[in-house]
């Protein structure tokens, strides 16, 4: 999507400069610029004059990063599961004590928390109090998140569903084809494996589709599948504009698999989809926007959502949207 500002010349002032915590830098998971593209046209629609730096949370900052922090207006974290109940041993997000001591007032979009797990530590509290803004809403993925994060002290927080999904409004929603194709894009999750599952999952979709492709998400997803695929599967390579190409030009193409972000990319593109729960992402997502999701192992939810004739319920938390870039608006140019 290409954003085009119609502001004259001579009513710009001096746009601030934004920090993007990317998690699609130093990442062997397509998925995380599933999520990235997302962010970087929120901030653009947000910020369209403003100059975008990145940071990755993949790696530890290094001094050019935090100068180039130190010049930002204001500094977003993009939205993936970098939260966890210990973040002294969760290593998802590369922080320690110099990121405690130097980072400041950050701003979540759409983040999420990392599996469903016991109490936060008084080491996560003490770290998400001093790095994170305590005046700014904080958008966040799910009902979950949030509950943590309010267990950690932070109750500037609002469910937004994931940034991903803030396009699929309710005309979109309403475009969706409502019976099966002819085609399946199917996934797999390399560190969620279950051979006995997804060899039926991959079973029901021959039974159901004439064509069935495979897109590889993740480092290991190829490695996984062999194990279960057919050998003239046709795959489709790791990369975001090759699963795009697939969605783009292949005929009566519905997604099916296990992989979250990969079925919301297919939503962005008009395909009916089916996601499989494997972990609490899916799982929330469902739960909290009628996401079209089924629980791994559920054989007859899953024969049911791939067969049936029937309009999606998809459900976008628009108010709570439109409250969290309110607060943005007064240092859009």
């Amino acid at each position: 999507m290409t954003f085009v500002s119609s502001t004259r010349l001579a009513d710009i002032g001096a746009p601030p400069q934004i920090a993007i915590f990317d998690t699609a830098i130093a990442t062997r998971n397509a998925g995380d610029h599933i999520i990235m593209d997302a962010v970087e046209r929120e901030l653009s629609r947000l910020f369209p004059l403003s100059t975008m730096v990145s940071m990755p949370t993949h790696d530890r900052l290094g001094d050019e990063a935090y100068r180039l922090l130190s010049q930002s207006a204001h500094a977003f974290v993009g939205g993936t599961n970098l939260l966890a109940s210990h973040m002294d041993a969760y290593r998802q997000w590369r922080l320690g004590g110099d990121e405690m001591l130097r980072l400041r007032d950050l701003i979540l979009l759409a983040v999420g928390w990392w599996q469903y797990q016991d109490g936060v530590n008084d080491y996560t509290k003490l770290l998400l109090g001093r790095i994170l803004h305590r005046t700014r809403l904080h958008s966040v993925r799910d009902a979950y998140t949030a509950r943590k994060l309010a267990e950690a002290g932070l109750e500037n927080c609002i469910n937004t569903g994931c940034v991903t999904t803030w396009m699929l409004d309710a005309d979109h929603v309403a475009r969706l084809p409502e019976g099966k194709g002819e085609a399946a894009l199917l996934t797999f999750t390399d560190y969620k494996p279950d051979v006995e599952s997804d060899r039926k999952l991959y079973a029901q979709v021959r039974r159901h589709y004439d064509r069935v492709l495979f897109w590889i998400q993740g480092a290991g997803d190829l490695d996984y599948a062999r194990s279960i695929l057919a050998p003239d599967t046709e795959m489709i390579g790791p990369t975001l504009p090759a699963l795009d190409a697939a969605l783009a030009e292949v005929p009566g193409l519905d997604y099916v698999g296990t992989r979250l972000h990969a079925g919301i990319r297919a939503l962005q593109h008009g395909r009916r989809t089916v996601i499989i729960a494997v972990d609490n992402r899916a799982a929330e997502m469902g739960a909290d926007m009628g996401l079209p999701v089924v629980q791994r192992g559920d054989e007859a939810g899953l024969e049911c959502a791939i067969a049936e004739h029937a309009p999606s319920r998809i459900r976008i938390p628009q108010q709570a949207i439109e409250r969290w870039r309110a607060q943005f608006h007064e240092v859009r140019r």
